[in-house]
Parts: structure tokens; sequence; C-alpha cells
């Protein structure tokens, strides 16, 4: 069953679980954040989808956006005297973009919601120790590339949520990062992890050099 979404388009990549502040101070999306708060608390979200190209979405804009894309809950929102906004969400939930409304100043997707599931459960508990020692190796390679003291999360036992985690803060372009969110679940997620991580930590060990971006722990975009 399809729903309707308000859509927040960014050059990022937002995950389950994953903090997302974001400076609001463009009119429709100032609008968009005033119609979420109309709402109850536990209704206001939107839509986070990364942009294919470019950082505007135009009449054919579904065409410029990824496929799936994870809603924010709005966590605490701070109005300036000027209208715009800072807010902090939290993505709580997959979906697939089926298509765009426009009946309002900002995109409104109809979307159809993702399981956030597992899959084969003993399988991501094999995965997940050596996902998490090729994490720390990464880390590793990367203060060693350069990075100075670089701020490690703490990784949780969840293997589902440390599929997300990872997926979140390993320095990937945003096509990788997008599969990732993309996996149809944890354990597909994790393996998909566990081959980047290794190739990343060999690239930096070889071309001593630190990728861009740098490691964040969530995505942060202008709008």
């Amino acid at each position: 069953m399809s729903h309707r979404l308000p859509l927040f388009p960014l050059g990022s990549v937002l995950f389950p679980g994953l903090v997302l502040p974001l400076h609001v101070f463009e009119q429709r999306y100032r609008d968009l954040v005033g119609d979420l708060l109309a709402l109850p608390e536990e209704e206001r979200r939107f839509g986070v989808v990364a942009i294919r190209e470019g950082r505007e979405v135009g009449a054919d804009g579904v065409t410029a956006l990824h496929e799936v894309g994870c809603a924010a809950q709005l966590q605490h929102v701070q109005g300036s005297p000027d209208g715009t906004y800072n807010v902090v969400t939290v993505g709580v939930q997959r979906f697939t973009l089926d298509g765009l409304v426009h009946d309002s100043s900002y995109l409104v997707g109809e979307v159809t919601w993702l399981p956030d599931e597992l899959g084969d459960a003993a399988e991501a508990a094999l995965l997940a120790p050596p996902v998490r020692a090729a994490f720390q190796a990464y880390v590793r390679a990367l203060t060693a590339a350069g990075a100075g003291e670089v701020d490690e999360p703490e990784l949780p036992d969840d293997p589902l949520v440390l599929g997300h985690l990872v997926a979140a803060t390993v320095m990937l372009d945003l096509d990788e990062r997008q599969a990732l969110l993309a996996e149809p679940d944890g354990r597909a997620r994790l393996r998909a992890e566990l081959r980047l991580l290794r190739r990343e930590a060999v690239l930096l060990r070889v071309l001593r050099a630190i990728p861009s971006p740098m490691l964040t722990r969530g995505p942060v975009s202008p709008n």
C-alpha cells in the first residue's frame, strides 16, 4: 500500500537509527517543518531521499532521485526570529519512492514502506564479528593515513543496528552508500560492508591518502 510522505531531497543518505541535524532556511522546507509541527508528535516525519545528480529536482523529479530513502522523525525543533529552523531528526524506516505529488511548495512522495529485517539470523551473527574487526582495522588505517584521531563510534551488538551504523560512518561515495541502504536485509548489508571495509583499508594502506568526504557520524547537507 502506498502512503504520502513529505520529502527532503539531500545529497546524502540517511539510515535507520542515525541522527540527522539540519539547518532549514529555504522557504519550501520552512513550510514543511511548519506543517509537521501542526501534526501530533508521532506523525512528524518526512522522507530523506538522495539526489542522483545536481542539487534541484525539476518537473521530472522522480528520475532525479534514488528509489530507496529513509523516513526521518523530528526529535527537536528550534525556531529563529528570521523564520529558519535548526532541527534534529533520527532515521526511522526505509521506503521505496513510487512517485511524486506536486500539490505543495515542497515535494511529497508516494512511498511504500520497506521492512527492516535481519534476514538469515545465523549468517548475520557470523558476519557481525568480522565486520566489527574490519571496521576497527579501517579506522586504524585511516588514522595512519593522516586523518588524526578519528572519533570511532561504539559498535552495537545487534547485527541489524551494526549494519546501519557502519554504512553511515564509512567514507564511501553516494552510490555505494545508497546501495547499502537498498540492500534487502541486514545480512546482505553486513556481507557487502565486509567487502567494502576490507577494500577501503587496503587502499588506505597502499595510497596513504585520505579519501573525501571525511568520516562522519551522519549525513549533513545544506538545503
